[in-house]
């Protein structure tokens, strides 16, 4: 394996933690356990989006990789691997009879009675902006919260959410990934003058890495403590109580796709928390005593030896993880193609980062 010699210290020792999040090998798992992912999108318009979302869960290394996405989208998306199950149950106008006049939960019915066969959430590669279809995500998201399914939202996921910001706020298991106009608009959206990455890389004024934790910061706590991953020349990562900030270099190609990697990857991370959380193997850790709830807190469980962490710690440290992974990925597939890079060349490199950062966990004794 390739040394992470571009990896800080203090990065290294982040990806231990990440690590020990990560379930070993074991005999006794059995299909599905590490990761059943879903991810919402495919229209007519875009198909190749929730491809690179679900291929980079299976490259990472979930179990089950499905596509729930529009009819028409459906055989594209088949033709293009064989690795993943696609569902073409998402309405659209053009497959309703009375577009202005619909019944979304009964709709989103098809897909809701999915959820209770998977762990994770993807919900927005490829997804378009047809009007029905959107209201009928909008009630996805409803009954994923009610049943506590974690889930990521990116691309027009993120649209849903600046029409109606309740439907995550408050929610801990959910991630954002807005760029930097997404960020814009959620603020927006919130009434917050919150200033972008590109405003606050323009201005002279304080400290840059403290102001743009700062507006990460602010923009997760009025959504009442959603994780949000600010991408950018380097990628903010807060969950309003702390902020970490990537120094994993990414390439210099700003392809379309390379979102995609990064969301299909956070699907697979939050498919192994919930396993760490619902303890499928014994980590030899000792239980914490009580959530983080301060910045001091949280340091104390980066900084424990022994001590098993916290939901809301595990939930930052993964969304950085996967930050991360999708930056390395796209430095090396920059570096073996320059200015051709596409978004297929990261699916090929995910696993790889996967072991350069991460690495494969060790078997825990009790288990040997």
């Amino acid at each position: 394996m390739e040394s992470a010699h571009h990896v800080s210290t203090s990065s290294k020792i982040l990806f231990g933690k990440v690590r020990r999040i990560v379930p070993p090998m074991l005999e006794k798992f059995h299909k599905g356990q590490l990761g059943r992912v879903a991810v919402i999108g495919g229209c007519a318009d875009y198909t190749g989006a929730p491809y690179f979302s679900a291929i980079a869960s299976a490259r990472l290394g979930c179990d089950m990789s499905h596509v729930l996405c529009e009819r028409s989208a459906a055989p594209v998306i088949k033709g293009y691997s064989p690795n993943l199950m696609v569902h073409p149950l998402l309405p659209s106008t053009d497959t309703v009879k009375d577009p202005k006049s619909i019944d979304a939960h009964s709709l989103a019915t098809p897909i809701i009675n999915m959820l209770s066969r998977l762990h994770t959430l993807v919900i927005g590669p490829g997804l378009g902006r047809d009007d029905v279809t959107l209201k009928i995500v909008a009630e996805v998201i409803k009954e994923a919260r009610s049943r506590s399914i974690p889930f990521v939202l990116d691309a027009d996921g993120l649209l849903i959410v600046t029409e109606d910001p309740g439907l995550v706020k408050g929610y801990r298991d959910c991630i954002l990934t807005p760029n930097v106009v997404e960020f814009g608009r959620l603020a927006k959206g919130l009434g917050l003058k919150i200033a972008s990455q590109s405003a606050i890389a323009k201005s002279q004024d304080g400290d840059r890495t403290s102001r743009e934790s700062e507006a990460c910061e602010q923009l997760s706590k009025a959504l009442g403590g959603v994780t949000i991953i600010q991408k950018g020349p380097h990628d903010v990562i807060s969950n309003g109580v702390t902020s970490i900030i990537s120094d994993i270099r990414g390439g210099l190609k700003r392809s379309g796709g390379q979102g995609d990697t990064l969301t299909g990857s956070l699907g697979t991370l939050l498919a192994w928390r919930a396993a760490y959380l619902n303890r499928m193997w014994d980590s030899g850790e000792k239980d914490n005593e009580r959530e983080a709830q301060t910045k001091e807190d949280v340091r104390a469980e980066l900084e424990s030896e022994d001590k098993r962490m916290s939901p809301s710690t595990t939930l930052l440290l993964i969304a950085w993880a996967g930050s991360a992974i999708t930056r390395d990925c796209s430095r090396h597939a920059f570096e073996a193609k320059g200015r051709s890079m596409q978004a297929s060349d990261l699916t090929d490199e995910v696993h790889g980062s996967f072991l350069r950062l991460v690495g494969e966990p060790e078997v825990p004794k009790t288990h040997l």
